[in-house]
């Protein structure tokens, strides 16, 4: 029987989670759930002078907002060193790995005289093959006995196989002098008792991967399958960084993505399924294969994603936009929508979600909702409500505050208005947007009249009627 698939995401505790962590995250999950494997969280927080207790709150915002959620309890890398010890000790006792007592200027002197002779500086510890008899009694390292001969093959899900002479690869440390391991064999223990089967992660940690080849042979421990997946950059081709706008979850977040979009657009960035561009989760999680990714960076476009958070607003449900809108608001630091308001744009959500890309869109497209009067012309508005313009509302507003408040029926009165006139309703339109919303762009007059009700509509037209030249 098949192992179940197990994989993993561990982000170092030192930021904000990058959009680059992202990916990876929303690829081990799309390739765990699409197989009915499991999806663990991480926290490699060994480095206790960089890692925040604040860049791990940001780390699991940053995953609630994508939707990416992960199986089991979050283990935290620093609460298990005791555990990466045991086996640096096991290690040592299996004669896979030996105690150093070289120091730092003793090393550091190795290497200035390597580079003056122009050889390899990878330290050779003097202490490999020592009679343990010579040992000191002094603090040590404990390193792993590489192969010296031969090479390292890494059989990459992506990169394909990779060769690594072994004569390039130093004997690592396991434990430092005062006791700590170190990252590359608490990664390997870790990913091993967690039962991690595919290790899915940037390609900057490919070399790594032929030194914790190393511990996992040396423990008899069964090597994960390999996917490194290219990094991803900016428009300009050079690695994404903060001149290229957003760099962290939240920001997008707060610009007014929308989470589904995001995912979308992020599982696009470096694997396709032949031309699809927007996916559903569903399909995502089926679709998504190793073979799929590519070989070269990404290149992060934000007229894509803006395009995708488009496509994925028109088809989300109305319930979830109220309370995606909502996180929106409080990501950006902005007002709540008070519950009349939430309700009203929930209401108004089938007119509203087509053509807005981002939440920022939206909640201009819902201005008439939120707008108290009296409504405030822009500009723009203001120009359709001349002295003609405000005449002609004046006229329209009886004959609709006694009409039936029916789609069909408002149609068929300002119809026939616009016919007694002499003029057509694109002619009423523009006055009608200005009163109801203060804006030259809107959802349709009827739509709005529809959601603000009898009264406010009446209410709205009146007053712009009446409005003053000055």
């Amino acid at each position: 029987m098949a192992r179940q698939i197990v994989t993993r995401f561990a982000p170092s505790p030192t930021g904000y989670l990058h959009i680059g962590g992202a990916r990876t995250a929303l690829f081990n999950w799309l390739y765990a759930r699409g197989r009915g494997g499991k999806f663990l969280l991480r926290i490699e927080d060994t480095d206790l002078a960089r890692s925040t207790p604040e860049a791990t709150e940001a780390i699991l915002k940053g995953m609630a907002w994508l939707g990416l959620n992960h199986d089991g309890d979050v283990v935290s890398q620093a609460s298990r060193v005791e555990r990466h010890a045991e086996v640096a000790h096991e290690l040592l006792a299996k004669g896979a790995a030996y105690k150093c007592f070289s120091t730092q200027d003793e090393i550091e002197a190795f290497r200035e005289a390597a580079r003056a002779e122009g050889r390899s500086t990878l330290f050779q510890s003097p202490w490999r093959d020592a009679d343990p008899g010579t040992h000191p009694d002094a603090p040590y390292a404990i390193r792993l006995k590489t192969a010296q001969d031969g090479a390292t093959v890494i059989h990459d899900q992506v990169q394909g196989d990779v060769t690594i002479r072994n004569d390039q690869l130093d004997d690592m440390v396991l434990l430092r002098s005062d006791g700590t391991p170190v990252y590359m064999l608490a990664v390997v223990v870790d990913d091993h008792d967690m039962g991690v089967t595919h290790v899915i992660r940037g390609d900057d940690h490919l070399n790594n991967a032929a030194r914790q080849m190393g511990i996992y042979s040396a423990m008899g421990w069964e090597i994960p399958v390999w996917a490194h997946i290219p990094l991803i950059h900016g428009s300009d081709g050079k690695k994404l960084s903060k001149r290229h706008g957003a760099l962290g979850v939240e920001e997008y977040q707060a610009m007014g993505y929308s989470a589904a979009g995001m995912r979308n657009y992020l599982a696009r960035l470096g694997w396709s399924h032949g031309d699809d561009e927007f996916f559903t989760d569903a399909q995502a999680q089926e679709w998504f294969d190793l073979k799929g990714i590519g070989k070269s960076p990404a290149r992060f476009d934000f007229k894509k994603l803006e395009n995708l958070s488009g496509q994925h607003i028109a088809v989300s449900d109305d319930a979830a936009l109220r309370h995606e809108l909502q996180e929106y608001l409080v990501a950006a630091g902005l007002p709540a929508l008070t519950e009349a308001q939430a309700d009203g744009i929930e209401r108004a959500m089938y007119c509203l979600k087509d053509r807005a890309r981002t939440f920022p869109e939206l909640i201009e497209k819902a201005h008439f909702i939120l707008a108290e009067r009296p409504i405030l012309p822009d500009e723009k508005a203001a120009k359709q409500l001349d002295t003609v313009s405000r005449g002609i509302l004046g006229s329209l507003t009886p004959q609709l505050q006694n009409a039936s408040w029916t789609r069909d029926e408002l149609e068929a009165v300002t119809s026939r208005f616009a016919d007694q006139h002499g003029t057509k309703f694109g002619k009423l339109a523009g006055p009608m947007r200005a009163a109801l919303a203060g804006r030259a762009v809107t959802p349709s007059v009827f739509d709005m009249m529809l959601i603000l009700g009898r009264d406010e509509t009446i209410a709205r037209l009146t007053e712009a009627a009446a409005r003053d030249d000055d």
